[in-house]
């Protein structure tokens, strides 16, 4: 646990386009609950109409979850908070917190394609492209947190989805942030979820310490490898998926 502690998150910016596919077909699979893996998803619970109530994921990246999961230290969970999006969900997220956005972040006099363009850096853009999709899209992403032996979730400083620059994943690294309360607890539990899931091999979008992914174009253009997912818009797309759940529990 210390070793996680003691590596510090790097200071890197927002992943490009990258355009290099090589799709694998690869299926969807349901998570569930169990000692290591807390499933909470919390667009049902916030009440969008298009959240799904199942927690999936591909095949691949569901058995990534679970090694990192096993690194987690004793008495320790996962708590998932978003993974696969129908794409219904992702066009709703984005028409209900683009308004917030434009408000937190003083948009109102750009162009629409300005605005467009920085909402989409906290929210993605739902262009219906199967190619280059949105990432929750994919089942590649992953957005989570850590749960102690208390039962409680460890302080990471901002909660979900929060709209603000303090949610970078290496904003506790910086010397802006040395001053604020409880920054060293907040650093290392934030270098404890980094490294665990990098060791894991997943990669991290910046921009949200919560955000975890692999295959899917954010992770191509971390690794320079060709994309490994294209989209899923909605389950029915995918035949069988349940039955490769049920081989992979």
């Amino acid at each position: 646990m210390s070793d996680f502690m003691e590596r510090p998150i790097p200071i890197i910016e927002d992943p490009g386009d990258y355009k290099e596919t090589a799709f694998i077909d690869s299926p969807l699979v349901e998570i569930e609950d169990s000692e290591r893996i807390d499933i909470a998803l919390q667009y049902p619970v916030l009440g969008f109409k298009n959240a799904e109530s199942r927690c999936f994921a591909r095949r691949e990246v569901a058995e990534m979850l679970y090694k990192a999961a096993d690194m987690l230290p004793a008495g320790y969970r996962f708590r998932l908070w978003d993974v696969w999006r129908p794409f219904a969900l992702q066009k709703e997220l984005f028409e209900s917190y683009s308004e917030k956005i434009t408000k937190e972040f003083h948009l109102e006099e750009l162009s629409e394609e300005e605005r467009v363009a920085e909402i989409s850096k906290f929210v993605a853009n739902p262009k219906p492209d199967r190619v280059y999709p949105p990432a929750h899209t994919t089942g590649a992403a992953i957005d989570l947190t850590i749960v102690g032996p208390d039962g409680k979730e460890l302080e990471f400083g901002t909660e979900f989805d929060a709209f603000t620059d303090k949610t970078k994943a290496a904003y506790y690294e910086t010397q802006e942030a040395a001053g604020e309360p409880d920054a060293d607890v907040i650093r290392k539990n934030r270098r404890l979820l980094y490294n665990i899931m990098i060791d894991a091999g997943f990669t991290n979008l910046p921009s949200e310490w919560w955000h975890f992914e692999y295959g899917d174009k954010n992770w191509a253009y971390t690794t320079k490898q060709p994309a490994l997912y294209d989209g899923i818009f909605a389950l029915d797309e995918q035949e069988g998926f349940a039955e490769a759940s049920a081989e992979l529990v």
